[in-house]
């Protein structure tokens, strides 16, 4: 006979638990500054040198104010120590370079950026960096698209930097903020001012949202939505080398993929090989029918006018191939030194348009051989990361999770983006990379360690997603 009794054995019943305010907070904070790293040239065009840098102050200063007061657990023995030795190798140059006022100046960009991508790595989880990043890049598309609609229906033409409008006819329209192309089918810019960095932040915003879609994240059909937003752009944008960036993206995304079906040992040497083959064919082809391709492409079969440019400096580079001549990343074009030496469309030329270059000639053979440990070590954490199931105990066949993609599909993105622009150096580029470089020695498993012990507020992507 049942009895009633006073004492269950279950708990009564409580509210879920729900995220705390200040951790709402601090994760409003982590994608303002995820915004203010990918808006890149946007809030110079918009406000001035002077107030992007402001802006850039307060932010290191409050990302340090919080990092203090928080205290998030952090292994210091699991940095990205490659990275951080190419940051002290710049830093280390003010002591011979040729323009000191150039290099304390970015690089103070350049430890205020590192400084942002190591906090938001300490007090954020995997999941949670993939959805603050998703935010900040939502936000970034709509204010492209509603700024080319703001310059199309309200400017009524072509705009200038800090929202000036032309006497008249420009000289070359490489100088305008926008050229008022969004209803004549032209290349748009967005709020960056530049095509190709409109086109590079829509395909990281594919992959990021496609892989909040494979999280089985909540509204994913406002995420299908929002990649269609991001295709839209990617197109209108018409950046060559980002599209080259998207191919090397699906190459190295069904490749991870093969790689994840394996289950005998030796598999994967055999993938390796034919992947490695059909790699340098592939590169050697490519080049070989350059001008094809590129003429395709839309574009001239020296990279619009990047192969002269990378000639004028290795010129200048070999003069002092150990140490180079000093950081600066970008050129500042006000420094004599760089002041109409190199001329493109009228414009004094701010990069080398390739990182590889770029840091030959800033840090010498040094700085090469810094940069690339670094990204040998970032791409080679992150395949792994990737194609390795996760495994903690005896336990070899639990789930793979998507959010493992994103490091290594950033890896593609920039590598490819590196051979024909320096941004992999500084803003978004760099930013990612401490920061994923970060987040996989502190936290090699999602889910697991001590960085990923707090799982509130991530119940909308399931830990078991594939």
């Amino acid at each position: 006979m049942a009895v009633h009794s006073s004492h269950p054995v279950s708990a009564p019943p409580a509210a879920p638990p729900r995220e705390r305010t200040s951790h709402i907070l601090l994760r409003g904070w982590c994608i303002l500054l995820l915004v203010i790293t990918l808006s890149g040239t946007a809030l110079p065009l918009a406000f001035g040198i002077e107030v992007a840098a402001g802006i850039g102050i307060v932010s290191f200063l409050v990302s340090v104010v919080l990092w203090v007061t928080i205290r998030p657990r952090v292994q210091w023995r699991r940095l990205p120590w490659y990275a951080l030795a190419y940051l002290a190798f710049a830093v280390l140059s003010l002591l011979w370079s040729h323009w000191p006022d150039a290099t304390l100046a970015t690089v103070a960009l350049l430890i205020v950026t590192t400084v942002g991508a190591l906090f938001v790595g300490a007090v954020l989880t995997w999941r949670e960096v993939v959805r603050a990043l998703a935010s900040a890049l939502k936000w970034m598309l709509a204010l492209s698209v509603l700024f080319e609609l703001w310059v199309s229906f309200v400017w009524n033409g072509p705009i200038l930097p800090h929202f000036v409008r032309p006497d008249g006819p420009v000289d070359d329209p490489i100088v305008l903020w926008s050229r008022d192309n969004l209803l004549d089918g032209g290349r748009i810019q967005g709020v960056f001012g530049n095509a190709n960095a409109l086109a590079y932040v829509a395909l990281l915003a594919i992959v990021v949202f496609a892989i909040r879609i494979a999280s089985r994240a909540p509204r994913r059909p406002v995420l299908g939505l929002w990649i269609l937003l991001a295709v839209y752009l990617f197109v209108r944008a018409g950046s060559a080398t980002a599209t080259v960036s998207a191919v090397a993206v699906v190459v190295v995304l069904i490749t991870v993929l093969v790689m994840r079906t394996t289950t005998r040992a030796g598999e994967r040497t055999r993938y390796y090989l034919v992947y490695a083959i059909v790699a340098v064919g592939g590169l050697l082809a490519v080049w070989a029918l350059r001008d094809r391709v590129f003429s395709a492409l839309g574009r001239s079969s020296d990279l619009t006018g990047r192969e002269s440019i990378w000639e004028k400096v290795l010129e200048r580079a070999v003069e002092h191939p150990v140490i180079g001549w000093g950081f600066s990343t970008p050129w500042i074009p006000t420094e004599p030194a760089f002041d109409r030496w190199i001329v493109d469309h009228g414009q004094t030329v701010m990069q080398a348009h390739n990182m590889w270059v770029d840091v030959f000639l800033q840090l010498g053979a040094v700085g090469v051989v810094l940069i690339t440990a670094a990204y040998v070590a970032f791409v080679w954490r992150s395949w792994f990361f990737a194609v390795d199931r996760p495994r903690w105990d005896l336990v070899a066949d639990r789930p793979y999770t998507a959010v493992t993609l994103l490091p290594t599909l950033t890896g593609a993105i920039l590598l490819v983006q590196g051979l024909a622009e320096s941004t992999p150096l500084l803003n978004w580029g760099w930013f990612l990379l401490i920061l994923f470089a970060f987040k996989i020695k502190q936290a090699p498993l999602v889910g697991r360690g001590p960085s990923e012990e707090r799982l509130i507020g991530e119940q909308g992507d399931r830990p078991t997603e594939r």
